[in-house]
């Protein structure tokens, strides 16, 4: 049986672990700056801490909800998440998720890695979606 597909993303990001770690899990943070693939983020809960569950909901320009959660695995304050992800519409599809920061000079280290992937179409879907939250991330620090 072959592994199942993941990715690993990075960004270096001008802020510092605390303050990317309170972007990336205070609701009132996260609506104003995630917007994957023009979606809006109309809707997150975060109760961080091992076991804690999390949900996002997002809404496509054309009105279509998309409705994501999981639970938090490890939580290192500033440092590190690891968390499951599935989508409402393919529970049984849950993948992994894991989010560092390290300080890297002046900058911040962001490294996410997204694995344990259904199969390669929903990687790439993933890919690009991740991406464009990475780069809002950073220009909500510009």
């Amino acid at each position: 049986m072959s592994a199942k597909p993941s990715l690993t993303l990075q960004r270096r990001i001008n802020a510092s672990p605390a303050k990317i770690f309170a972007a990336w899990t205070e609701p009132s943070q996260l609506v104003k700056w995630m917007h994957p693939n023009k979606n809006d983020v109309i809707h997150a809960e975060m109760d961080v801490r091992v076991g804690g569950r999390f949900r996002i909901v997002m809404r496509t320009p054309a009105g279509e909800e998309h409705d994501v959660s999981g639970v938090f695995r490890e939580v290192v304050q500033d440092e590190k998440l690891v968390y499951t992800w599935a989508w409402r519409s393919t529970p049984e599809r849950e993948s992994l998720v894991t989010f560092t920061l390290r300080r890297d000079g002046e900058l911040t280290l962001l490294t996410l890695t997204h694995e344990q992937f259904f199969d390669e179409t929903a990687r790439d879907n993933h890919e690009s979606g991740w991406n464009e939250i990475l780069d809002g991330l950073m220009r909500e620090f510009a």
